[in-house]
């Protein structure tokens, strides 16, 4: 197969629930606190009670732009911490996992913007199949999330 040899990237973030939604954005910038506030913004955007959204360590969690967001918004929005290097933890990680593999069997994109599309392809196609959202919270270490 024929490459370009250039090297790009995009990044995701995801949300998801036990029932199987999913809330996702695709940037090409670094993940930082103004990212996370923007992401957050568009969450609470989605939803008309109080969402309680579990995240790992990532500075831009913890920063204090996020915070100061965060403190603005006490009734639309609580973030909880995971312990410090628990990856197994984290449904959402699975999310990350299952990109990478189905990514690659799909297409080979040939340059940022087309994998920024193809990303978004597979966040759209998981939103229609929340039954595979909710098989990533199936795993032995995150079943604390069902309870």
């Amino acid at each position: 197969m024929r490459r370009s040899g250039n090297r790009f990237s995009v990044n995701a973030m995801s949300a998801i629930g036990t029932k199987g939604r999913m809330h996702f954005m695709v940037f090409t910038e670094t993940f930082d606190a103004d990212v996370m506030c923007r992401f957050l913004d568009r969450l609470v955007g989605h939803f008309d009670h109080k969402v309680h959204l579990v995240v790992d360590g990532h500075s831009a969690h913890r920063s204090r732009k996020v915070r100061a967001w965060l403190a603005d918004h006490p009734d639309r929005i609580e973030l909880h911490f995971l312990p410090a290097y628990s990856p197994e933890l984290n449904p959402d990680e699975l999310v990350n996992a299952d990109l990478k593999r189905r990514l690659p069997m799909r297409s080979r994109a040939r340059d940022q913007a087309q994998l920024a599309a193809e990303t978004r392809r597979f966040f759209h196609r998981r939103q229609r199949q929340p039954h595979i959202v909710r098989g990533y919270f199936g795993g032995p270490h995150v079943r604390y999330t069902l309870e």
